[in-house]
């Protein structure tokens, strides 16, 4: 059959490239190994040539079917699964990326276009090591094209193509017509969670930092296939820093969009898939500190060896537990199950990496030099050694807790998580930011081999001093008001603030005392004070996070919305009832649900609301700001929320709809009844009464702020509810130049509606329309908190990222000029993500 409309040739196209981008990789591989293995200089440089060529290939097909995918998109070429599963027509062009890693396919092509920049600029870079370590980068590549080949090889498919036609994938009788692309209306459009800024920018920078933690772990294994047991260090240590500063920027960043687009009402809530994430650059920072002692010392190079190969190895199993669906029910990060041959697939690229490298790192474990003298325990050495091992027990503890579904799916054991998941991580983790904190405050001042106690004590005095101070003013002037532990784990939160700001406290007391101000080689002291200013940040705003919405539920039995992440009720005394108009006191904040609006994307309507700070003794509005938090209200009556939030540079007010009326449900079916009245009358109605105040012709102002370029006439009604409650109503007549206009009122907590209907035959009285809705009240539900310097969380994260890059720029002898160059473009770029995206 002719099928009409299709456009087979750019399908036919990104296939074609896949393939070739597989076979080049594969050739790549072979090539780069065998240079390896080659004595001959001449006959090295051959195959080394050959190789290059290969994966230059590989590199051009691969972004080439990125080029393919997007046109693909972009176009709406709904006869591809790809399209029509992620794209729709109203989707806002700048999500047209994010349809694209949204696939299992798409974030696997990201990942391989990231090899092939690294890859590009290791072939420019590492010289003698180019062999060993692209083909390592090269096999990495072959596994990521078998991912987006979707080739069947003796009746099994062999990864998913993105150039798949919907009608061969989904059964259905419309593809059986030729024409059924003119039944196919549009696509199923982006996951709505992921319709955010951030999700634009988050997966590609996340991706950089997955891929580029391969460098250091070929580095590593180019090390032990060449006998060099200690010379990779130096040329991978830039590359490891690179990496810790893109992978740590990259997952706080999904932090960000957790903040704005996840409803639980925070950035960072121990998902599996965010712990998956955060393994891989804890063990990567521990690796890096054993790296700069063995640098300094020659100690800790067996360490640096298992940390570098751990940090990719982990990168593997975090693929593992996000592309196979065993985190399905546990995630809402998780992709779905990938299918059985997939999921092989992906567990073949985890075990021939996993076991390939650790049995050549046990096979030379001996014969990797190690100086066999203990460290002095006043040594800066020993304790860097003791900060690594402490993230590296903190990342196989978050990994053990993580991998629970893989433990109950392989040994049949049916473990549960603990009934309370945060605090089960938070506990052990409090310990670890005391530990750390410490550490990063303390080390800085030792020296290595030995350092004299007196001059350690001279040197922390001060810094000690004002972390104590800073904390006890903050204990008595800003207390920590998590309660909800107990006060042992309050305790803890303490000391855990104290080490923390200890550390930021001690970093720049030595980067100006122990640097003299040298900023060129502070880059670890600004990791340092970055990170700890990043947890001192998260535990501020997390122990005195405040929730404003709380109201007790005696007026209206209305349903709770669902926490996104915990599948259970919400709480409704942390939720308030807003109806349409009706001010309501919040925190220190009287908000008003002003009204509704429809969005670009069908099913999205935003909630506008007015936050009025009032002053108590004068009235008057001191602050006052609109937010539009918006739901996307599905097919099937279930709702997802984004949150809309107040930044502010000491807190944040973070709101979301915990609860919305469908805008399509029953429309009202009463009708207004008409009274004629006089100034003092009064109207009976089912909850209380209303009388007539006044009528006022030509009014200077009126509640609907509408130009008034003609006569007018408003009626003044006040409004007595069964429970004494008093409201106002002014219904307006007005002549303009299309004639007569009634602009009736509403009293929504009430559900009045109020017509000004005319005059009656006599000119005595006038007549108003009265009408009770039968239509349920239009209100909102709202959650709301106060995040208290929560900005201190970015700030720290985008300071840390500089440090590293400092430190980047210095070990890699990039000169002043250009160092200065990329770590302005950095800072800038990291600051207006963080910050003025706000």
């Amino acid at each position: 059959m002719q099928f009409e409309g299709e456009h087979l040739w750019i399908g036919t196209l990104g296939h074609s490239l896949i393939l070739v981008a597989f076979t080049a990789s594969l050739l790549a591989t072979i090539s780069y190994a065998i240079a390896a293995t080659k004595k001959d200089a001449g006959e090295k440089l051959s195959w080394i040539k050959y190789a290059r060529i290969s994966f230059f290939i590989q590199c051009a097909a691969v972004f080439a079917v990125f080029s393919c995918i997007f046109y693909i998109c972009s176009h709406h070429y709904l006869e591809y699964l790809y399209a029509y599963k992620h794209t729709s027509k109203e989707l806002e062009y700048k999500y047209l990326l994010a349809c694209i890693w949204e696939d299992q396919s798409g974030s696997f092509l990201l990942w391989s276009i990231w090899h092939c920049v690294l890859g590009i600029i290791l072939i420019n870079k590492t010289k003698d090591w180019e062999a060993p370590v692209m083909s390592v980068v090269s096999l990495a590549q072959v596994f990521l094209a078998m991912m987006i080949m979707g080739l069947y090889i003796l009746g099994t498919k062999f990864g998913n193509s993105p150039f798949v036609l919907t009608r061969n994938e989904i059964n259905g009788p419309i593809f059986g017509r030729s024409d059924y692309l003119s039944l196919i209306k549009d696509g199923v459009g982006l996951n709505v969670l992921l319709r955010n800024y951030w999700m634009v920018i988050h997966p590609p920078i996340l991706f950089l930092g997955f891929a580029s933690t391969i460098v250091p772990f070929a580095f590593a294994y180019a090390g032990l296939q060449t006998k060099r047991f200690g010379d990779w260090v130096k040329p991978a240590l830039p590359y490891a820093l690179f990496s810790a500063a893109v992978l740590g920027v990259g997952i706080m960043m999904g932090g960000k969009w957790a903040y704005e687009s996840l409803s639980f009402g925070g950035y960072w809530a121990w998902d599996p898939v965010e712990n998956a994430s955060l393994v891989p650059w804890l063990i990567l920072i521990a690796g890096l500190h054993t790296m700069v002692v063995y640098k300094a010392t020659g100690h800790s190079l067996r360490a640096s060896y298992l940390f570098a190969i751990l940090t990719f190895v982990f990168v593997l199993y975090s693929t593992f537990l996000t592309r196979t669906g065993i985190l399905g029910d546990t995630s809402v990060h998780a992709f779905t199950e990938a299918g059985r041959a997939m999921n092989i697939l992906i567990f073949s690229f985890l075990a021939i990496f996993t076991v390939s490298s650790l049995t050549l790192f046990f096979i030379n474990f001996k014969k990797i030099p190690a100086i066999h003298t203990e460290e002095a325990t006043s040594s800066r050495e020993f304790w860097m050694f003791i900060g690594s091992l402490v993230f590296f027990l903190s990342a196989l503890f978050i990994i053990a807790k993580t991998s629970t579904p893989v433990i109950n799916s392989v040994f049949g054991t049916k473990m549960a998580p603990p009934e309370d998941v945060e605090f089960s991580y938070n506990k052990v983790m409090v310990l670890v930011a005391v530990i750390i904190g410490l550490l990063s405050a303390v080390t800085q001042y030792l020296k290595y081999k030995k350092t004299p106690t007196a001059y350690t004590v001279k040197k922390l005095a001060v810094p000690t001093l004002i972390a104590v101070i800073i904390t006890a003013l903050l204990a008595v002037f800003y207390p920590l008001t998590y309660y909800k532990q107990g006060p042992g784990f309050l305790i803890a939160l303490y000391i855990a603030l104290f080490a923390s700001i200890y550390s930021v406290i001690s970093n720049a007391g030595y980067i100006w005392s122990g640097l003299n101000g040298k900023l060129k080689g502070a880059g670890a002291s600004i990791a340092h004070l970055g990170f700890t200013l990043m947890i001192a940040g998260m535990l501020i705003s997390a122990g005195n996070k405040e929730v404003i919405s709380t109201e007790k539920f005696k007026d209206f039995n209305i349903p709770m919305g669902i926490d996104p992440l915990t599948k259970q009720q919400d709480v409704a005394a942390e939720n308030i009832n807003l109806i349409k108009q009706v001010p309501k006191k919040m925190g220190p904040y009287d908000v008003t649900f002003l009204n509704d609006s429809a969005g670009l994307e069908t099913g999205k309507r935003f909630y506008h609301l007015l936050f009025q700070r009032i002053d108590a003794a004068t009235k008057k509005v001191t602050e006052s700001f609109i937010l539009s938090p918006d739901v996307y209200l599905m097919k099937n009556n279930n709702m997802s929320s984004n949150p809309d939030t107040k930044n502010y540079l000491s807190h944040d007010v973070f709101t979301y709809i915990s609860y919305a009326l469908n805008p399509d449900r029953e429309k009202d079916t009463s009708s207004f009844k008409i009274h004629e009245i006089a100034i003092g009358d009064t109207i009976f109605y089912s909850k209380g009464f209303m009388v007539l105040n006044d009528v006022i012709k030509n009014p200077p102002t009126n509640k609907f702020k509408i130009p008034l370029t003609g006569p007018a006439v408003t009626a003044n009604l006040i409004i007595t509810d069964n429970d004494k409650e008093h409201y106002r109503a002014a219904p307006m007549i007005l002549i303009d130049s299309m004639g007569i206009k009634q602009v009736d009122d509403t009293v929504y907590a009430q559900n009045l509606y109020i017509k000004f209907a005319g005059v009656s035959s006599d000119q005595k009285k006038i007549k108003i329309g009265v009408k009770e809705s039968d239509k349920m009240i239009d209100f909102v539900t709202l959650k709301a908190y106060i995040f208290p310097y929560i900005n201190l969380v970015w700030i720290g994260l985008v300071v840390m990222a500089i440090g590293l890059i400092m430190s980047m720029i210095r070990r890699a002898n990039i000169s002043s000029k250009a160092g200065i160059t990329v770590l302005l473009l950095v800072s800038a770029g990291l600051f207006y993500m963080f910050l003025l995206a706000n």
